[in-house]
């Protein structure tokens, strides 16, 4: 059902009154074919002492059909179920056998059938546990002051049903309540209607507590629930936007941040519609443990504390994580195998800001660090590998196991690839009727093929350029696609100084080429990036000495720029270069962010395997979940499971 030829799909499904369900996603147990949430509300104490949520969640659920159907099944995972009630009464609920990696079904009897279009109330009082794969506990010693203890979610991708029990799938939407129980302040993925209903402590050395109230309006889907609790503080950094983190980083990430996000949000604005639909855009930088660089829960954008480098060269994660109000979020890919029409689209659209505010040569510079990004995901899988489709068959696999730079650069490429071949003028003219047509909707990639072949029908010479597409190649070819000619004018001069260091370490002329700080005085900090990624693909040529050199010349050795600092010890580590090794084993005791977690302890492992696994096992609680379970695979591979 889901490997049908892309061709098959001929008929658009561009009227707003018609909802085809079927059960297109391969990675939920639940029925929502049968029902599907329309409301979900919880209400959770945070318990530090515990590391766990309790308390109850609702779920109202619309009946999608008429035949005889007296059960719900819902995702859930590793969760202590205590009681179910449908429509205010205790029903009979049972937790079947745990199927990897998708957790348990929990499957609730129904006193009878619910007549289609009619609505089921169902209270589920849980309590999450200590296996829960979605939620990071830190002690007060591991964050910054030492003085309290914080924790944070991360769902994406099939991790809320560790949360509690849902149809864990991005093919269901439904508004959100949260009602959250805390002694320290609390963030969660709507906009805050306040605190209320203290609570004193029951005991002694305990702190009181308060109620955090937040309301989601606008339809999202279960991997979007997000929750942060901790010693937090807050700042203004634009109209509509304000960044919370720890009260010691306050100024300096609102010193970074500060008259950034407007004019992202106004560059984005005039090439999609509709406008912002979240009312506002705030940023929680996170413990530096968080595995992601962004993670684009609604009115509050995870980020990584990797951004904040003091010269403002790595805020463009933020231009990514804003272009996912728009997909992503108001317009979700079906299921995890169409996973690139969320962060192919994000992708572009980030570039789309980035040539509106920098000019289009920065777009180009973005797209040739993806290509880079890309060719190191397609070598690893291999270039034949599934993995490497943008139509990915996920039938029983972990959607986390397919996570890497495909679906964005593949995706960025798909959609780059329609502007070059209608031309940029027509292409915009889709843009927002695509976002606009699928707004809170989810779609797969052959609602996507059939809403632009609608749109362009009336078009002769653009149908023909559609129709004469290969679509089944561009859904189902694995490895590369077609390579567009870049502006490569902010390259040229990092490959140059490239070539000057492959003659001089190939044992060329290594007298006429003597390194200076000032080959790369007017570089930007991503020239350098493309720079070093460009010494990686001849590596294993440097010596020791080599690294040294270029490590003290151009003060990479000792930059605070996590993208800089990272690549150059990567490159150190190819080159077995003895010097880099114990700062790799340190810089992994620093940052959890998976993008430089994993590269670095692969070449590390492949370096000083001892070193490796030593600094794997003491910094493995220091992890979130999603990473430490990446990172076991990666260095022990199946003795990890």
């Amino acid at each position: 059902m889901h490997r049908a030829p892309a061709a098959m799909v001929t008929k658009p499904l561009t009227d707003s009154n018609v909802e085809i369900r079927t059960p297109r996603d391969p990675n939920t147990l639940s029925n929502y074919h049968n029902f599907v949430t329309k409301h979900t509300s919880v209400d959770f104490e945070i318990d530090f002492e515990h590391k766990i949520l309790s308390g109850a969640v609702g779920l109202d659920l619309e009946s999608l059909t008429d035949e005889d159907v007296k059960e719900i099944v819902l995702d859930s995972s590793f969760l202590d179920i205590s009681e179910v009630k449908v429509d205010g009464k205790s029903a009979k609920f049972e937790v079947g056998d745990r199927i990897e990696p998708y957790g348990a079904p929990l499957r609730i009897t129904l006193p009878s059938s619910v007549p289609k279009g009619e609505i089921v109330s169902l209270v589920i009082a849980v309590s999450t546990t200590k296996k829960c794969t979605a939620l990071q506990w830190m002690t007060p010693a591991q964050t910054s002051n030492k003085k309290h203890p914080y924790m944070f979610s991360q769902c994406q991708a099939i991790h809320a049903r560790s949360v509690f029990p849902c149809q864990d799938t991005p093919d269901v939407k439904s508004t959100f309540s949260f009602s959250l129980r805390s002694p320290l302040p609390v963030l969660a993925s709507g906009l805050s209607t306040g605190a209320s209903d203290y609570q004193p402590p029951k005991n002694d050395g305990e702190q009181g507590t308060l109620k955090y109230t937040f309301e989601q309006k606008v339809p999202i889907n279960s991997y979007l629930f997000a929750v942060a609790s901790g010693d937090l503080a807050c700042a203004s950094i634009g109209p509509r936007s304000t960044v919370w983190t720890g009260p010691e980083e306050l100024l300096e990430c609102q010193r970074e941040l500060e008259g950034e996000i407007e004019p992202f949000m106004k560059a984005i604005e005039s090439t999609v519609a509709p406008n912002y639909q979240w009312t506002q855009y705030n940023i929680l930088i996170l413990p530096p443990s968080f595995p992601y660089g962004g993670m684009e829960n609604p009115v509050w954008t995870y980020a990584t504390p990797s951004i904040i480098s003091g010269d403002k060269q790595n805020i463009d994660v933020i231009a990514h994580e804003l272009s996912h109000s728009w997909s992503g979020n108001l317009v979700s890919c079906a299921s995890w195998e169409h996973f690139w029409l969320n962060e192919g689209w994000t992708t572009y659209l980030e570039r789309r800001i980035q040539a509106s505010i920098h000019g289009e040569p920065h777009r180009h510079f973005s797209a040739i660090i993806g290509w880079k990004a890309l060719e190191e995901s397609i070598e690893r899988y291999g270039a034949d590998h599934e993995y490497t489709k943008l139509i990915t068959n996920l039938k029983g696999q972990d959607p986390d196991d397919a996570f890497s730079s495909v679906p964005y650069e593949k995706g960025f490429h798909a959609l780059y690839q329609f502007e070059l071949l209608l031309g940029k003028e027509k292409w915009d003219t889709f843009i927002p009727h695509y976002f606009s047509t699928f707004a809170n909707k989810s779609l797969d990639s052959y609602d996507f093929k059939a809403c632009l072949l609608d749109f362009f029908a009336s078009d002769a010479e653009a149908s023909k350029k559609l129709a004469d597409l290969d679509w089944d190649k561009l859904f189902y070819a694995p490895g590369y696609p077609p390579k567009p000619q870049f502006d490569d004018s902010l390259v040229k001069t990092c490959y140059e100084l490239a070539d000057k260091w492959e003659a001089r370490v190939s044992g060329g002329a290594k007298g006429d080429f003597k390194p200076q700080a000032s080959d790369i005085e007017s570089w930007v900090s991503n020239q350098s990036v493309v720079f070093i990624e460009r010494l990686q693909s001849f590596g294993t040529k440097f010596s020791a000495e080599d690294i040294h050199l270029l490590g003290e010349t151009y003060g990479y050795n000792k930059t605070s720029n996590i993208e800089v600092s990272s690549r150059y010890l990567c490159l150190g580590l190819k080159a077995k270069a003895p010097e880099t090794y114990q700062p790799a084993s340190e810089l992994l005791g620093k940052i959890g962010r998976m993008k430089f977690v994993r590269p670095l302890f692969r070449l590390l492992n492949e370096a000083d395997r001892k070193l490796a696994v030593e600094t794997f096992e003491k910094n493995k609680d220091f992890y979130h979940p999603i990473c430490r379970q990446m990172v076991e695979k990666d260095l022990f591979g199946d003795e990890s499971n």
